[in-house]
């Protein structure tokens, strides 16, 4: 597999909150699903969605004009010209329909079991023709750091959740994210670890002891705030301080 690893992103900020793991989540998706999109623009799932959006428009836009330009056309073989673009046209605005519908429907379910399960700590991505068949997996944690998960309930883009999922997308471009090729139908699987007394959005369904092939090497991510190196290097020193001679033995030890 490409790009296999582990890997750590640090944060400037002390804590994760709800908005900065859903933004870092969004769009670690659409980057699997559109990397071409990703790696053109250089940018995140906003321009991409907008991209989406206008095009869309478009195709609308383009159908009405044909509408009325096939009801005024008197040649027969010009009108069957138009009739074919319009059919065309058309099943490419059902095609979009279902694309946004699909966008909407995993960002609700995202907001609704982020903000359902407190310290919620781990996402997994495959994409494959099915979770236990991946072709690649994508495993990314989360460490709250000094929040209180759960608390917050606001998933607007901030500065500091579009940083740091700009960090992530070129951790996981540089791991090879979405670049591999495969034969056959391949699809994206969003996996939550969350605990058994949850109750699962309805575009979620619970799999127990879940697990995927062991042929597969996942890339992994992890996610922590600044504060907890901090924290971890003041707990060093006060056990050094506290217990000059601990140093000593574990030396020994090894």
């Amino acid at each position: 597999m490409e790009g296999e690893g582990s890997s750590e992103i640090e944060t400037n900020t002390d804590s994760l909150d709800n908005s900065i793991i859903f933004h870092v989540i969004k769009n670690t998706v659409f980057l699997c699903l559109f990397r071409k999109c990703f790696l053109t623009s250089r940018s995140l799932c906003g321009s991409v969605l907008q991209d989406i959006t206008l095009e869309y428009d478009s195709l609308k836009e383009e159908y009405e004009e044909m509408m009325a330009v096939a009801q005024a056309e008197a040649k027969a073989s010009t009108k069957r010209k138009h009739i074919s673009r319009m059919r065309e046209v058309r099943i490419g605005i059902k095609r979009f329909d279902k694309l946004i519908s699909t966008i909407t429907g995993l960002e609700t379910a995202l907001q609704l079991i982020i903000s359902g399960i407190p310290g919620l700590e781990s996402f997994i991505l495959i994409l494959g023709a099915s979770p236990l068949r991946p072709q690649q997996v994508y495993e990314l944690s989360f460490s709250h750091g000094n929040s209180l998960p759960g608390a917050h309930t606001d998933f607007a883009k901030t500065k500091a959740a579009e940083g740091l999922s700009r960090k992530v997308i070129r951790a996981l471009i540089t791991k090879g994210a979405g670049s591999g090729s495969y034969p056959g139908p391949t699809k994206l699987f969003l996996l939550v670890k969350a605990p058994s007394s949850f109750h699962f959005p309805l575009q979620f369904l619970p799999k127990r002891d879940f697990r995927y092939s062991k042929k597969i090497v996942p890339v992994k991510l992890r996610v922590k705030c600044k504060s907890q190196n901090l924290q971890m290097d003041a707990l060093i020193m006060l056990v050094k301080s506290a217990v000059p001679s601990a140093q000593g033995t574990l030396l020994r030890m090894s």
